[in-house]
């Protein structure tokens, strides 16, 4: 199907999806996370995973491979879809998140501007200071058999801005 039959000019009412990355990248019993740069505009100081913005022509798994390699330097295996959640920001577009992980091929990594890398032991993860959802989402993505399906989740924050996480499977 061609480009114009996709239907996109005439959807600029509907809803739209910014897609990202998020990357858990294991190395035996540890898992490498990014604590934000004080200077950073969102989770400054605060733990997440490695990951961004899907580029124009790029696949999210492409997307998390390159990702990887910058922030951290790493090159990865067994790279695998965990999850999509679709993040309502409460704008006119939210925020498509495809969720993976990888094993890294060693535990040397870069620097990089967007915060400092450690290594943190899976059983201690939920004990930092980690970017509000993955208190739930890391035990849930690094518990996941390797032969099961993606999940499917929805975020919106309630009329408290609180944070509210619906798994479909739930």
């Amino acid at each position: 199907m061609p480009a114009s039959d996709q239907g996109v000019a005439k959807s600029k009412d509907r809803y739209h999806l910014v897609p990202r990355v998020l990357c858990f990248v294991r190395h035996g019993e540890d898992v490498l996370l990014l604590k934000g740069a004080p200077t950073k505009r969102i989770w400054p100081n605060r733990y997440n995973g490695l990951g961004g913005h899907v580029e124009r022509r790029e696949g999210a798994a492409a997307a998390a491979r390159r990702e990887i390699r910058e922030e951290a330097g790493l090159e990865v295996c067994n790279l695998r879809l965990r999850g999509v959640i679709t993040i309502d920001t409460g704008e006119a577009a939210g925020i498509g998140l495809y969720v993976f992980t990888a094993e890294a091929l060693s535990r040397e990594t870069m620097p990089s501007v967007e915060g400092k890398l450690e290594w943190v032991p899976i059983t201690r993860a939920t004990e930092l200071d980690l970017v509000e959802d993955l208190f739930t989402l890391l035990p849930r993505v690094l518990a996941q058999p390797d032969g099961a399906p993606p999940f499917s989740a929805t975020y919106h924050y309630d009329e408290q801005d609180r944070l509210v996480i619906t798994f479909d499977d739930a």
